[in-house]
């Protein structure tokens, strides 16, 4: 979570699965539309709610990396019922409650996926001091972390910086002018803003990213 004004994002793009889309869970769904369909509305979509082309590519590539370890996992076992994203906590201990916290928001706030932490993350959690605050990035071969941050987590609410990274982790950009009810809206509205849950339309958004894309998702790390 970034501070409007020193909105800084390491990430590096150009995954081997160029997707901004995902899965579905539960319950069963309508088919779903062929990949090339998919894969192009959900680009759309993803773009049009990104603060800026910088952070879109950043927060995209966090989020290809983590469908990539996904995929490749369903892949090895395609007759799985459910979609589950996996998370390490070792190397962020100070922040074990608030990411237990961020991680039951988001369980609770939406149905196409789940989080939970196990052992052979597809994403980990981790922990120190960062001038540019917290945030998502990836080394562009399918591993993604989120990075905590001492000093921002304690000027903002701790809970609401987690689950705003967490977020990225579920596809959604960050939208540094948005409302305090607005989750992923991060620093943008003050450290007074203590908002820890995604409003109406970002669970709509994660929902249908991970409802619609994994089709697609699936079929290229099987093909």
């Amino acid at each position: 979570m970034r501070h409007p004004r020193t909105a800084v994002m390491s990430a590096v793009a150009g995954l081997g699965l160029g997707l901004a889309a995902a899965l579905g869970t539960t319950p069963a769904v309508a088919a779903a539309p062929s990949p090339a369909s998919t894969a192009s509305t959900a680009q759309a979509g993803y773009a049009a709610y990104a603060g800026s082309s910088e952070n879109a590519k950043a927060n995209k590539a966090f989020f290809n990396a983590v469908m990539k370890s996904v995929a490749e996992k369903r892949a090895a076992n395609p007759g799985a019922a459910a979609v589950t994203v996996v998370y390490s906590t070792t190397n962020a201990p100070s922040f074990r409650s608030q990411i237990a916290s961020s991680t039951s928001i988001w369980n609770s706030s939406v149905s196409n996926v789940k989080l939970q932490e196990g052992s052979n993350p597809d994403f980990t959690y981790r922990e120190g001091n960062d001038s540019r605050g917290s945030y998502a990035s990836t080394n562009g071969h399918g591993s993604g972390y989120i990075f905590l941050d001492y000093a921002q987590n304690q000027q903002y609410n701790s809970t609401r910086v987690t689950a705003h990274e967490t977020g990225h982790v579920l596809g959604l950009p960050d939208h540094y002018t948005g409302p305090c009810s607005e989750l992923m809206s991060g620093g943008g509205p003050g450290t007074s803003c203590t908002n820890a849950y995604p409003n109406a339309t970002e669970r709509s958004r994660v929902n249908s990213l991970w409802q619609n894309g994994f089709a697609a998702a699936l079929a290229r790390a099987t093909s």
